[in-house]
């Protein structure tokens, strides 16, 4: 069993307090504020989201599962190239994660477009993270790199 362990403070009320997250391996420090997490376009200086993090955690465990599964198939990529966005909306419940698109991009000697689409759909379905965030709807628009 692997556990895995972050760490967040988050001091006043939502619109005028502020947080900190960290991860215990020290390679990330940094600031969340309401305006990081509410507001469009925010600048970088007020911080940090957890759907930013939610993103990078997504795209770094989608590129390494598909990477391992274009490898299986005989197509060691070269690289696995992953953006991943979330959506969050505002419902009658309160603000929801509701989408993610991954945009991907493979270079992977002998690998076809069709296989191509079948492995991003797996991977897109099978990879942990993804797993984790089954309620949000995902889209994948995977393309070859020449």
């Amino acid at each position: 069993m692997i556990k895995t362990v972050a760490n967040a403070r988050w001091e006043g009320d939502l619109k005028e307090g502020s947080g900190k997250m960290n991860l215990p391996s020290g390679t990330y420090e940094g600031p969340y504020t309401s305006k990081s997490r509410f507001e469009a376009g925010a600048s970088r200086e007020n911080g940090t989201n957890p759907e930013e993090l939610l993103a990078a955690a997504l795209s770094g465990c989608y590129s390494m599962y598909l990477a391992n599964i274009l490898s299986k198939a005989g197509h060691v990529p070269e690289y696995v190239d992953v953006e991943a966005s979330m959506q969050m909306d505002t419902t009658d419940a309160g603000p929801v994660i509701s989408k993610s698109v991954l945009q991907v991009r493979v270079k992977a000697p002998g690998l076809d477009d069709q296989t191509l689409q079948a492995k991003a759909q797996e991977a897109a379905r099978d990879c942990p993270v993804s797993k984790a965030l089954a309620s949000v709807d995902k889209t994948v628009n995977a393309s070859l790199v020449n």
